[in-house]
């Protein structure tokens, strides 16, 4: 069934319904029409990164830790496992009836705002600070979920994905719902809506979410202006949905009407078909007040009925979905991805030398003794981040590292690793016992007993969704979900000045979803590893990483800033001084950094224009399907331990007043490299890569001749000092 057909489907039915019939389906929650033999159905589904709120699923790593594996294929995987599980539950579930919230095949993710600001608590939520990986991920990811061209199943969505939170989206939480978010043309192009452009015309997205704030004046889940982007000039098919309750704030928050009638009016004369909330129950009221123009009910009406068609979900046959049974959940090919995914998102950023630990080493003569110390290193929440499901099974570090040495021990026929344990301090408050005296946290000295007897000892700190995360969501109430700085809580930074100048190697990781001054850890511990949340048992991916069985490879999809202060105003929306394309200072941690047990570079590059690169036509036909016009050819060599890597391609409009300021990503692929081989890699870009936005926000190209650079991180001085190999530059003249 493709898309006209299942609209011709929705428009005979919806024909058949009454006005309140009609008025009913555009609430989240659905009723059933008996009559018509349609069933209740709730639109409101979730799935960051696994089936959430429903029970029992497969859970990745959060949005943000897939994105630090850089990894187009994973994700389109990860969002065909996410809709099998989906319909797995779905098929279950309604067979007996249960047609409850988070239980539909209308999956509200991905997210793909622009993490601008490392202080907004939903940032962990989406892939990153950069518009180009944001886009690569998030249209695999809709592929996945969604399924390609439908010739395998009969033109039937695996589920329907949805695109949010449209547009010009991220923070402040605590002013979410008033708060106007001004950007100009150039950064509306440039940042903020090619991701979302992305997901319409190149992954056919479903669905897309407005946002609770106003973009330049208008409520976004009734904006004219960016109506008119999605549907006229992208061309966007499917439905258009509401955050929840952001409807009710046109006339409580916004005060751009004066009444839920009015905001009823406003939101479907401007395309909103579902309302995640209540307001849509005065549809009526609002047409007995001669506000409404009954087709727009209509139209909304067949929209939504059209994705139920593609859905498959009034075929009288059984679709091919239909069969998929409750056992594909956390089935062991999908608890084998989730690995997968936290093995290649694990970024390590500092390594003197001390992975990957050694047990054989550490056992000579001795029972070795692992010290285990840390407010996240026995925590579940540090492991799944927000919008999450419920795993049957939880590793935390702690466990995977007593798992993993427990396993070498037998395998290798001697004594396990003596694993000592300490919380060393809360996640946030000054005790963890709370009739303890209030002058030191009542685990220091544990902890510092700990590090006396260890060989080595592994310091597990940072945040987890308590801390981080959406308004009204969080226990961190004090900033609405939003962090007030970097800094860690304050006893985990007396925990690290307390342990760190200790006379025993230590291991720092830290699990969070967003940019912390790591700054202490980077001068004074051996090792550093961003573990962002790694999924329900990412504590085995960790021990494998920390052992050597696995090398890191993940790469950080967004910049870590030393301090705040150097940044702008968190409600500032204008890009510059945000992220690496326009940041003047001087980053901790770069976008696109990432350490290996390998020793990666890149040692050569031949750029070629398509037109004239020696290619058959029917080769470059293949190739500019996707509108590509330069092929890059890419030596590298690994001269460490086998590993995976990402090569990264960042390009740079020389003589263009219009171009960023700093070279940025327009290219990359992850690579297996064993020790000492060398290959040659090629990528193709595409014209939109060439081209830079003017302040009126027109894109074209405007300069003739671009430097391309090609590396393992990014072009820049830090990422060439942290990794000991710079990049390799080409000038191409257009």
């Amino acid at each position: 069934m493709n898309r006209s057909e299942a609209r011709k489907c929705a428009q005979e039915l919806v024909a058949r319904m009454t006005l309140e019939e009609k008025a009913s389906q555009l609430r989240y929650d659905a009723p059933a029409i008996p009559r018509l033999n349609i069933p209740e159905y709730n639109w409101w589904n979730e799935a960051l990164h696994g089936v959430a709120r429903a029970g029992t699923a497969t859970m990745f790593p959060q949005a943000i830790g897939l994105a630090a594996a850089f990894d187009e294929d994973l994700m389109e995987e990860i969002g065909a496992c996410i809709a099998r599980e989906g319909r797995a539950k779905y098929n279950a579930q309604a067979a007996h009836d249960d047609r409850d919230i988070y239980k539909g095949l209308t999956f509200w993710s991905p997210n793909v705002n622009i993490f601008r600001d490392p202080r907004w608590g939903r940032g962990h939520e989406t892939y990153g600070e950069d518009p180009f990986l944001t886009a690569r991920l998030g249209v695999r990811f809709i592929q996945g979920i969604q399924g390609r061209d439908g010739s395998d199943n009969g033109g039937y969505l695996r589920a329907a994905a949805c695109a949010k939170h449209f547009a010009v989206h991220s923070g402040p939480e605590a002013l979410r719902h008033s708060f106007d978010a001004k950007a100009d043309p150039k950064d509306m192009e440039e940042t903020y809506l090619p991701a979302f452009e992305a997901c319409v015309k190149e992954a056919g997205v479903e669905a897309v979410m407005g946002a609770y704030n106003r973009t330049n004046g208008e409520v976004c889940c009734a904006s004219p202006a960016l109506q008119k982007i999605l549907r006229e000039k992208w061309g966007f098919k499917g439905h258009f949905v509401s955050d929840c309750w952001a409807i009710r704030d046109f006339h409580e928050n916004h005060k751009v009407t004066n009444s839920p009638e009015e905001s009823v009016q406003l939101a479907l004369k401007n395309g909103c078909d579902v309302n995640c909330g209540c307001t849509y129950q005065k549809i009526l009221d609002a047409v007995k007040q001669g506000l409404i123009d009954q087709a727009w009910i209509d139209e909304s009406c067949i929209r939504l009925f059209t994705t139920r068609f593609l859905l498959g979900l009034f075929d009288p046959e059984k679709t091919p979905y239909d069969e998929i049974p409750f056992t594909e959940v956390e089935c062991a090919a999908n608890l084998a991805l989730a690995h997968r995914a936290a093995k290649e998102g694990i970024v390590l950023m500092k390594n003197n030398g001390v992975l990957p630990l050694n047990l054989r080493a550490m056992s000579a003569g001795k029972t070795p003794v692992i010290g285990v110390i840390g407010p996240n290193a026995n925590s579940r929440s540090a492991l799944i981040g927000n919008y999450h499901g419920t795993s049957s099974r939880y590793v935390t570090v702690l466990e995977g590292i007593q798992d993993y040495t427990e396993k070498w021990a037998q395998e290798n026929g001697t004594e396990s690793a003596r694993i000592l344990y300490s919380e060393g301090c809360h996640l946030y408050k000054d005790n963890v016992e709370n009739l303890s005296k209030p002058e030191a946290p009542d685990r220091l000295a544990e902890a510092r007993t700990v590090v006396e007897y260890s060989d080595v000892v592994i310091l597990v700190v940072g945040l987890d969704e308590t801390l981080e995360g959406e308004e009204g969501d969080t226990g961190n109430a004090y900033s609405s979900g939003d962090k007030k700085d970097l800094h860690l809580p304050p006893f985990q930074e007396e925990l690290l000045r307390s342990l760190l100048p200790c006379d025993k190697p230590v291991i720092v990781i830290n699990a969070a979803g967003s940019a912390i001054d790591l700054s202490l850890p980077q001068e004074k511990a051996d090792a550093v590893i961003q573990a962002f949340y790694p999924g329900a048992r990412g504590g085995t991916d960790l021990a494998q990483i920390l052992f050597g069985e696995v090398s890191p490879s993940g790469k950080l999809p967004l910049t870590f800033y030393k301090d705040t202060k150097d940044l702008p105003d968190f409600t500032d929306y204008s890009m510059k001084n945000r992220t690496y394309r326009y940041y003047e200072g001087t980053p901790l941690y770069p976008f696109g950094y990432g350490l290996t047990y390998g020793d990666c570079s890149v040692t050569g590059m031949v750029v070629q224009k398509l037109a004239e690169s020696g290619l058959s036509e029917k080769e470059k036909d293949e190739i500019n399907h996707s509108n590509h016009v330069v092929r890059v050819i890419v030596s590298v060599e690994n001269r460490g331990a086998d590993t995976e890597d990402v090569l990264q391609i960042y390009m740079h409009g020389l003589d263009d007043p219009c171009a960023v300021p700093n070279p940025q990503l327009a290219g990359f692929k992850r690579l297996k490299l064993r020790r000492d081989e060398c290959k040659d890699v090629i990528l193709e870009l595409p014209e939109k890569a060439f081209t830079s936005v003017d302040e009126e926000g027109v894109r074209k190209i405007r300069s003739g001749r671009f430097e391309i650079y090609a590396s393992f991180s990014q072009p820049d001085d830090v990422s060439a000092k942290l990794t000991g190999h710079s990049a390799v530059k080409r000038v191409l003249e257009w």
